[in-house]
């Protein structure tokens, strides 16, 4: 089984923090940020991962994160194609048909990758995303109508779902993602005006790392969680 990984992020918010390196290589808790991911595809049952990244780069995604279990393909992209076109690009190396991983490589998820896949297939949609609650940055005032306050909510799940970087994609959908620019704008609403769009509820960790307080955040995550860490393969 395959899966796709976008990982041309420049880590430009994440400023000296990043250490001069591609953001989904930046460590967290001793192990480059995608290798917690790619572990994770190992587990449920990927052997290759192919890999969107930015030309020039593709030395250093095989040597972070060979080793894990999977094959590591990167493939650079010539000129930046955008998320959509850096998945198109990626797919084009596949060697399997039907459904694939795709993902994001900065970000820390516990999306259970069988279920998913599972689903989409269930489903008949072209295309899964795992979808996710967020939590509110500020704290929420409960208000009645007359105007009363009847209470405080610090940080509370919002009731809205939003799309966490993470899909199972069918070949319809890997045939119409765009060449250059972000499915999310193209591809993904099309098809949800089609009816073939299907969402994936995760009701787990989700981590983003695009601030150095998000990198800290996810830091005092991982020492707190040691089951997360990675487990190399010996040859």
């Amino acid at each position: 089984m395959e899966a796709l990984l976008l990982a041309g992020g420049k880590a430009e918010r994440l400023g000296e923090a990043a250490q001069g390196l591609p953001k989904p290589l930046v460590p967290v808790g001793g192990f480059p940020l995608a290798e917690y991911t790619v572990a994770r595809l190992v587990a449920a049952g990927v052997t290759r991962v192919i890999v969107a990244c930015r030309a020039g780069q593709e030395e250093a995604f095989v040597n972070a994160l060979g080793g894990i279990g999977a094959e590591i393909d990167p493939v650079g992209e010539p000129e930046p194609l955008g998320r959509g076109g850096g998945l198109r690009f990626a797919a084009s190396r596949r060697r399997d048909e039907g459904p694939v991983l795709a993902l994001n490589g900065d970000e820390l998820l516990d999306v259970d990758f069988t279920a998913l896949l599972a689903e989409h297939e269930r489903s008949g949609a072209a295309a899964t995303i795992v979808v996710a609650q967020v939590r509110s940055p500020f704290g929420v005032v409960d208000l009645e109508v007359d105007g009363r306050v009847t209470g405080f909510r610090e940080g509370p799940l919002l009731d809205d779902w939003v799309n966490s970087g993470v899909y199972a994609l069918g070949e319809e959908a890997l045939a119409r993602l765009p060449e250059k620019g972000d499915h999310e704008q193209s591809t993904f609403p099309e098809l949800a005006g089609e009816g073939k769009l299907h969402g994936f509820r995760h009701g787990g960790v989700w981590l983003t790392v695009n601030t150095p307080k998000d990198l800290r955040r996810a830091e005092d995550y991982m020492s707190e969680h040691p089951e997360w860490r990675p487990r190399r393969r010996v040859a």
